[in-house]
């Protein structure tokens, strides 16, 4: 089972180490955690994705509600969320496989961000299913490096 989290957190230092440590003290996994700034300087948004058994995201929800830093927290449903994450992959390519690449970017909504003559840097904006396909899609490419940002998720309510 998949944990969505919603966390407003004071901005202060520690904040971000506190709550990970409660994750690690614990032994429960982090999948993903985005952290930004909100409108209010002074209150920072973190999503964190873990994935359990009901009991355990029932736990990790009570633990995170227990911390003094912490504002507000909200479980989202998976089926009720808008989830986005982002991608930068590079890519290689040669002039056989160049157009496939370019046409497969195409089609996924992908953008060409640098191209070398060897290979090209791809950002891709969406949910996190998606960019695993891409990622799959880009193996018999040859995969160079990748960085993902992690989820951000939104309550459609």
């Amino acid at each position: 089972m998949k944990g969505i989290f919603s966390v407003l957190v004071e901005n202060k230092d520690g904040v971000l180490s506190a709550v990970s440590g409660l994750f690690a003290r614990r032994g429960y996994n982090i999948d993903s955690l985005a952290v930004g700034e909100t409108d209010k300087h002074d209150v920072s948004s973190m999503t964190i994705v873990s994935t359990g058994d009901e009991r355990t995201i029932d736990q990790i929800e009570k633990q995170l509600n227990k911390k003094p830093d912490i504002i507000k927290v909200r479980r989202l449903e998976e089926a009720k969320v808008v989830a986005l994450e982002m991608m930068l992959i590079k890519v290689s390519y040669s002039t056989t496989n160049r157009a496939p690449l370019i046409e497969l970017c195409s089609v996924m909504g992908a953008k060409i961000m640098h191209v070398s003559p060897k290979y090209m840097i791809i950002e891709l904006e969406k949910d996190p299913e998606s960019l695993d396909e891409f990622v799959m899609l880009c193996k018999p490419f040859g995969i160079l490096e990748l960085q993902r940002t992690g989820t951000i998720a939104m309550a459609k309510k």
